[in-house]
């Protein structure tokens, strides 16, 4: 398995625990960890994987912003620091300037072109209107 699909099964398990305790949905700012999301929705696999990692179908949504990533003390809490795959791009680029500011403080700011929602776990949503943060 790679490391970004593991880190696709992970932000999906968040996801379930952030729907299930009323929480917004996680801003999904990774290209690296979005691309293994987009190769495996709408498929038999992947509605499975919502089952097993979110206890509920997750469906894609396009949703535009900037801002502080507010998951990212979940994401501690259960696994530890981010790995580097969450700052890469999908050409396998590092971001190293946002890496380093999220190893020493924590925390995350980017910007995020889609979220995860609670839904059937097929749907894209290209024509959901861009929204900030909620």
């Amino acid at each position: 398995m790679s490391t970004a699909t593991t880190e696709l099964r992970r932000f999906l398990t968040i996801t379930g625990r952030r729907l299930a305790n009323g929480q917004s949905t996680p801003e999904m700012f990774s290209p690296a960890v979005d691309a293994a999301w987009h190769r495996i929705l709408g498929t038999p696999q992947y509605t499975a994987l919502c089952q097993e990692t979110a206890g509920r179908p997750i469906s894609h949504a396009a949703n535009n912003g900037h801002g502080p990533i507010a998951w990212v003390a979940d994401y501690a809490k259960a696994y530890g620091p981010l790995p580097q795959i969450w700052f890469t791009d999908t050409d396998g680029n590092v971001n190293q300037e946002a890496i380093a500011r999220y190893r020493t403080t924590g925390t995350v700011v980017a910007e995020w072109d889609c979220t995860p929602a609670g839904g059937d776990g097929d749907d894209f949503a290209p024509d959901r209107p861009e929204t900030d943060r909620r």
